[in-house]
């Protein structure tokens, strides 16, 4: 029914009138045969790439000598320790690195975070949003509300979630920060400069934080993806553009995407790590961790990427945050007893294999205490693409669909979701990561009605708070009369709705 759009789930683009979808990856299980703790060092060739490695060893005090000397041992080079959830990242060129280090007394898990060498070269693209054009802003512009920025009225998701009524309430704290995890901000954007929190904000990709100025940025060539999140989420309300979700709250860049557009383990660790220590109350993760769309616990490398990731998270979550993540993009039942995945690694040479989406995960959204977010179009019905499955699926909103599927009433055009783009614009774009930042937003909102409530809080009342939605059943998204998915569960707590639907007034109301 959806086409499918290879590597990016955190990135489906849907140009007007289409719907687009990636595909599921998985791993084969493959097992390593581990060498002595105490052999002789691997050789390391001359011409071998280097790949990037993490290494668990236990949490909560510094890397112990004996476990620096090891990794050197086995030719890795540490490039940063994260100490309090004690996870390591390691470069090596010794193709043997991993299965040495798992020997070492002290280490718990060690994994290669990536196929491709370091730096990856491999390129794709992404897709481009849907801009506005100079007709289309000026036409939004002339039909605006008084009370409204110049392009709410495109934004058929903020009624759809009651956040218009809720902006007459509240616009959200400035006390409150929602770090976009994702490909780069661009905080000079006019919506996003007034409520852009620098010290918040870094350039995680190495898995080692830069901060130097601007380096949260997406570059010329990257995707624009972030900054779309990003309006998304907190553009101001300020009679420019568009409104985000939480107007009044302020919204960071941590970027974690590298160049080639990929999300790698250390870069991810290191971006959680960097909210957990900076004040962030909310995290928004529009994306999978590569080069495994799902990690399987069987699987040596990818156990240890599963490992660190969940240390990263749980510790974000002690430290205040709510982490809010998309469930993806492919129509597939995530509660199902198998999946086929034909394309990962997605970084290096791909083959089918079948998984069981309880043992193998889709990281961070799968992960314990994120919260998992389908997508809804403008009709309120489950996104032709949204992934889903009872239990899995936490909360609904609005990530946009064909406009030819759910077509928006006016003065919206498009079926899709508006949002900010870099260098001062704005455009369209769709999928579970344009939903995952409604959520977020609204949990901003939760947070700055409730400014003592602790994550688990948010949580409990952002589920509390939904709006049931029953389950769509037929559900024949594209009129073909064929079901193209089954939905499971009470209107309270079913496989498309998850609780229901986010619930923008209520959170700024209860």
């Amino acid at each position: 029914m959806t086409a499918s759009l290879p590597r990016h789930r955190r990135a489906l683009v849907i140009p007007a009138g289409m719907a687009m979808a990636t595909a599921l990856a998985f791993l084969p299980n493959t097992a390593a045969t581990a060498a002595p703790a105490d052999a002789a060092p691997a050789a390391v060739s001359a011409d071998a790439s280097s790949l990037s490695y993490v290494v668990n060893v236990k949490g909560g005090h510094a890397t112990s000598a004996y476990v620096k000397k090891a990794i050197a041992k086995a030719g890795g080079t540490v490039v940063t320790s994260y100490d309090k959830i004690g996870v390591i990242v390691v470069h090596s060129s010794n193709a043997d690195f991993a299965k040495t280090i798992r020997t070492v007394r002290g280490v718990q898990s060690a994994g290669a975070t990536r196929n491709a060498p370091l730096p990856s070269a491999v390129t794709a693209d992404m897709g481009a949003p849907k801009a506005l054009s100079a007709a289309e802003i000026a036409r939004a512009e002339s039909a605006a509300a008084a009370d409204q920025d110049p392009l709410q009225g495109l934004q058929w998701d903020l009624p759809a979630i009651k956040a218009d009524k809720a902006h007459e309430k509240s616009l959200g704290s400035s006390k409150v920060t929602v770090a976009v995890i994702d490909t780069g901000v661009d905080d000079t954007h006019p919506d996003i400069a007034p409520n852009f929190d620098r010290a918040a904000s870094v350039n995680c990709v190495t898995g080692k934080p830069d901060t130097s100025d601007g380096a949260w940025r997406p570059g010329a060539q990257e995707s624009p993806h972030g900054t779309h999140v990003a309006g998304e989420i907190a553009a101001a309300k300020n009679g420019v553009g568009m409104t985000g979700v939480a107007p009044g709250v302020k919204v960071s860049g941590i970027k974690v995407s590298n160049p080639d557009g990929y999300f790698y383990t250390e870069a991810v660790v290191c971006g959680f790590m960097w909210a957990a220590e900076h004040g962030v109350d909310v995290t928004n993760n529009s994306y999978y961790t590569d080069p495994w769309y799902f990690n399987c616990k069987n699987d040596p490398d990818q156990t240890a990427l599963l490992e660190a990731i969940t240390r990263a998270t749980r510790y974000a979550e002690r430290k205040g945050a709510v982490n809010v993540a998309a469930a993806g993009n492919e129509n597939y039942d995530l509660a199902a007893d198998e999946i086929t995945d034909p394309v990962s690694p997605n970084d290096g040479t791909p083959s089918d294999r079948v998984i069981d989406p309880t043992e193998c995960l889709d990281i961070p959204t799968q992960l314990p205490g994120v919260v998992t977010v389908a997508a809804t179009g403008a009709k309120g019905l489950k996104s032709s693409f949204s992934n889903y499955g009872r239990g899995v699926i936490d909360i609904a909103a609005p990530g946009g669909d064909s406009t030819r599927y759910q077509t928006p009433e006016p003065p919206a055009t498009s079926g899709l979701i508006l949002g900010t783009l870099p260098g001062g614009s704005w455009g369209y774009m769709a999928g579970t990561s344009m939903a995952s930042p409604h959520v977020a937003g609204v949990a901003a909102l939760i947070k700055s009605t409730h400014p003592k409530a602790s994550p688990a809080l948010v949580k409990a009342m952002l589920y509390a708070q939904a709006d049931a939605t029953a389950c769509t059943d037929p559900y024949d998204i594209d009129g073909d009369g064929k079901v193209d998915a089954v939905c499971e569960g009470p209107k309270n707590r079913n496989g498309f709705y998850g609780w229901g639907t986010a619930d923008a007034l209520d959170a700024v109301t209860r």
